[in-house]
């Protein structure tokens, strides 16, 4: 620029022009990629929202889900306008793919994933006659459909499933001719009177289990009442509620109850007053709870629903059967833990219900299963595990196989559909919960068209908590199976107990096959070992109560509540160690509420203690806070130097009761002076200790042998005194003179005075103290204070 200033009428310089030509290059090279990108973006954008994407089909309903021949289809739904232009000139139709039912339960599953429309694959058009119009859709707005199809119409063949496609014909501004604006999928069972295929016959658990929601630690008014955590589970009791809504859906169902017996005794215990935790790490403050009439309607119509009806019971608190299995060397505790929940379920189940329960029945998160899971389930009673399809590999079997499959050790493993278990999982929003129900409907009719001629037992384990909108699609899929011709409701035993098919594979896969994403999410590695610490614990605790039953329970039921396959569904856990309401905070809340109840028996501590002479008696007092009575304890007092200050009877028992104190008097002999050091240590009858060990000191002052010789010399001089007077006063007498009785009596009075005066010599020993060594005092009140106060004095 300087140059061209200089010289203006001058042409640029052979470098300057290529330095320009250059930057052009860049310019143009850079404004083309943003135009290609834009190109692009745009193209993207219109490919998104046009052709068979333009809308969006949601079917709400599909009446009847399996036609008759003289019937007709309703199908029903709601279409959405995607793109940015008016759709216009649009109608709804239905077709039906060529070629026949499909073939395998794989090709359903493709044609469920397909998005697009592809008439090679779709097969067929339209069915004349039978569309409805559709009024013109706005950009981003819907409108509702009803199309009614007569049977005859789709021109059903043999028995089996159809894909169903219901489609929006029209055009848009981009588009302005008439083509397939949306696309939606379903499938059609066709089965029609006279076809003679053997039933399917199929089992559906039906589950009600939750998390834990009682606190570890009992209601300190009454050991035996829970407190809980918070009152979530009222609301799932209340009318509309989650667990409302499973009872009365399944209440006239053919369906086998598997529940958590923990959920029964938690409810169980909502039928009376109970209190609720306002905060869930402060269990000291509580409020009512507000769930006790819901509690009891429930518990009436879930006993009212089971009638008749097989009911599976798990171990108490729905033991993480996997994460026991993958303990290591601690599985053993797990193992103690699930057969004591076992037993316990059982119990609990029959009693609340007042039924006759299975509990043989081992369910593993997932279904997964590898040979330490079968192991853990075995020594826990199981002889039936259910297990998922997807766990086995069936390899060239052609057909869906019955369920049951004998393990060995007289195990069967009763493996549930995979598809079928997990038709209902996730969200069933949008008209999803509509496609599960008719594709759930038409799998079991390919299980059955698979071989018509072999019956077939099947097994359906859907998740552990279903929400409301699974278990209403669960529901309806069972009441149409229920009334379908090529199925029939069975109950879980009728499955177990199935001849096996040789054909299924019966090998239970390797440890590494184990899926990584259950294994992510299995309890703490520190569960069981703090588990067992907490038991043993516990063990040399209840030891010394006289009512152990009001420890044992409330601590069995928590540990149990500690392993419980709930942590994994609950979305509220956390790693906070203070949080009960994830496993490692309810475990820790364990092991602190028996620190709290251990350490309510204690020695009461003392200051330093002063003994003046040779022997002495020292009091040590022992407090019981807990409600109820306490013995076999045993008090051990330890010199620090026994050569200076022995112990004659070191170990003494002691029993008090439930608020009191008691105070035991230990015998000592001094032989020196100075400080010595005890130590004080609750022992149980086993020599465990119990609770910490408490020190103070004793300060010996003992009286030499000279001070003795000076204290009996004088003695000796006041008697020899004693003896004067009482001459001279006999010799007064007999002569005649004055009395002195007056002065003598004085002298004598003294006298006695000093001999008191002696006795009560604070720091002295004495060796005719009342009482014997070693004897309990009497009770005393709890409010007794609990340091001794400064300067005692032991007892001389």
């Amino acid at each position: 620029m300087g140059e061209a200033a200089q010289a203006p009428g001058r042409a640029p310089s052979r470098r300057r022009r290529r330095l320009l030509r250059a930057t052009a290059l860049l310019c143009g090279a850079a404004l083309l990629t943003g135009l290609l990108q834009a190109a692009e973006a745009t193209s993207s954008q219109a490919q998104a929202t046009t052709g068979s994407h333009t809308a969006t089909l949601t079917l709400d309903g599909l009446s009847p889900r399996v036609p008759t021949a003289d019937g007709s289809v309703t199908i029903s739904g709601t279409v959405a306008n995607n793109s940015k232009s008016e759709i216009t000139d649009a109608y709804i139709g239905v077709r039906i793919g060529t070629g026949g039912p499909l073939t395998s339960r794989s090709e359903m599953t493709e044609v469920a994933a397909r998005t697009t429309y592809k008439a090679a694959l779709d097969g067929g058009a339209d069915i004349d006659g039978h569309t409805t119009d559709v009024p013109d859709i706005q950009p981003g707005l819907g409108v509702p459909f009803t199309l009614k199809v007569p049977v005859s119409a789709f021109d059903l063949g043999d028995s089996g499933v159809y894909q169903l496609s219901v489609t929006l014909d029209g055009q848009t501004a981009v588009e302005s001719w008439q083509h397939v604006l949306g696309i939606q999928r379903t499938f059609l069972p066709w089965y029609p009177d006279g076809e003679s295929a053997k039933t399917t016959r199929i089992s559906y658990l039906w589950p009600l289990t939750d998390r834990p929601h009682i606190a570890a630690q009992g209601d300190p008014e009454s050991q035996q009442s829970p407190i809980f955590l918070d009152d979530d589970l009222a609301k799932e009791l209340a009318p509309g509620g989650r667990l409302q809504v499973m009872v009365d859906l399944a209440k006239n169902l053919p369906v086998t109850w598997i529940v958590d017996p923990d959920l029964l005794a938690s409810v169980e215990a909502m039928t009376k007053p109970y209190r609720v935790a306002t905060n869930p790490k402060d269990i000291t403050r509580t409020v009512p709870g507000t769930g006790t009439a819901d509690a009891k309607a429930w518990i009436n119509a879930l006993r009212t629903a089971i009638a008749g009806a097989q009911v599976i019971s798990l171990p108490f608190g729905d033991t993480d059967i996997a994460s026991v299995a993958h303990s290591g060397q601690n599985a053993r505790v797990g193992v103690a833990q699930l057969k004591t929940g076992v037993t316990l379920g059982k119990i609990t189940t029959d009693t609340i219900l007042g039924v006759r329960s299975a509990a043989n029945v081992a369910w593993p998160v997932g279904g997964a299963l590898d040979p330490s899971i079968v192991s853990v389930a075995r020594e826990g009673g199981a002889q039936r595990i259910v297990a998922a399809s997807n766990t086995f590999t069936d390899g060239p079997v052609e057909y869906t196989p019955t369920a049951s499959r004998p393990i060995g050790h007289g195990t069967t493993a009763v493996v549930a559909d995979a598809q079928l278990s997990g038709a209902f999982s996730g969200s069933l929003s949008d008209g999803r919960a509509e496609a599960a129900v008719q594709n759930f409907v038409a799998q079991t009719l390919m299980i059955t068209m698979q071989a018509p001629n072999r019956q077939r037992s099947l097994l359906v384990a859907p998740q552990r908590v279903p929400s409301i909108a699974q278990a209403q699609a669960m529901a309806q899929a069972i009441e149409q199976i229920d009334s379908s011709p090529w199925a029939e409701l069975v109950s879980f035993d009728t499955v177990a107990k199935a001849a096996p098919d040789s054909r299924a594979n019966h090998q239970v896969p390797p440890a590494r096959a184990y899926p990584k994403a259950l294994s992510r999410h299995q309890l703490p590695q520190d569960t069981f070992p703090s588990l067992r610490d907490i038991q043993q614990r516990l063990n040399n605790f209840v030891g010394i109560l006289t009512i152990q039953d009001r420890v044992t329970v409330p601590f069995r039921n928590a540990m149990l509540r500690a392993v419980s396959t709930g942590w994994r569904d609950d979305p509220r856990n956390t790693s906070d160690p203070s949080d009960p309401e994830n496993p490692a905070g309810f475990r820790n809340s364990i092991d602190q509420y028996l620190d709290d109840l251990t350490g309510a028996v204690h020695v009461l501590k003392k200051t330093t203690l002063t003994l003046s002479g040779r022997s002495g008696t020292i009091p040590v007092t022992v407090k019981n806070d807990l409600g109820q009575a306490i013995s076999g304890l045993q008090l051990q007092l330890t010199s620090g130097a026994n050569i200076r200050l022995e112990i004659k009877n070191p170990l003494q028992p002691i029993t008090i009761d439930g608020g009191h104190t008691r105070t035991l008097k230990f015998e000592t002999k001094a032989s020196a002076n100075g400080k010595v050091s005890i130590t004080t240590q609750l022992y149980t009858k086993d020599g465990s200790r119990y609770g910490q060990a408490d020190t103070f000191d004793v300060k010996i002052t003992k009286v030499t042998d000279l001070v003795m010789l000076i204290i009996a010399v004088g003695l000796l001089l006041l008697v020899l005194a004693g003896v004067r007077i009482y001459r001279q006063r006999k010799r007064q007498a007999a002569s005649g003179g004055d009395d002195g009785g007056s002065g003598g009596g004085s002298e004598g009075n003294g006298a006695g005075g000093g001999s008191n005066g002696n006795d009560g010599d604070d720091g002295e020993a004495d060796s005719s103290s009342p009482g014997q060594p070693g004897d309990p005092a009497a009770d005393t009140a709890p409010q007794s204070p609990e340091p001794s106060p400064a300067g005692e004095k032991v007892d001389g």
